[in-house]
């Protein structure tokens, strides 16, 4: 099952449980969405108007509410002021790199980071569960950065 087809069955599944109504919309936003990494409301709603032109802003906030509620979406904040969304992929796990100059978001995974926290856990006493990893910094790649502002 690709994960789009498991996003989708899950939002039936939580629509179904909330006595909410199926619709194209969802559906599409869902769609939209899956494409994407770390979106915000405004993006995600530029990439659902090309398909779906009449879609405002507002059903986009809340169909991610949604989606958050489903666990089909992780809700983010990086510290620029605006919410993130970003699929929540079953098995899945990884931490972030935010460039605080222009805003890009670089995933990653460190096997010895995650070996290094559960034991930093279990020597407090913890069991861990989960955890968020996000590190900030500013690009060593400025010409390169996708989103770095140009003069």
């Amino acid at each position: 099952m690709t994960p789009l087809e498991a996003a989708r069955a899950r939002l039936e599944r939580h629509i179904d449980a909330q006595g909410m109504k199926h619709t194209r919309q969802r559906v599409q936003i869902l769609e939209a969405f899956m494409r994407g990494r770390h979106v915000s409301v405004e993006e995600l709603l530029r990439d659902v108007q090309n398909e779906a032109p009449g879609t405002g802003a507002a059903t986009v906030y809340r169909t991610l509410k949604l989606f958050v509620e489903a666990g089909i979406a992780h809700e983010r904040n990086f510290g620029d002021g605006q919410a993130r969304y970003e699929p929540a992929v079953e098995d899945e796990h990884h931490d972030h790199l935010i460039c605080t100059d222009c805003g890009t978001i670089f995933e990653f995974e460190e096997p010895e980071i995650e070996t290094r926290q559960s034991q930093v856990a279990e020597a407090h006493g913890l069991s861990l569960r989960s955890h968020r990893h996000e590190i900030y910094g500013t690009c060593n790649r400025r010409e390169a950065c996708p989103r770095w502002p140009r003069s």
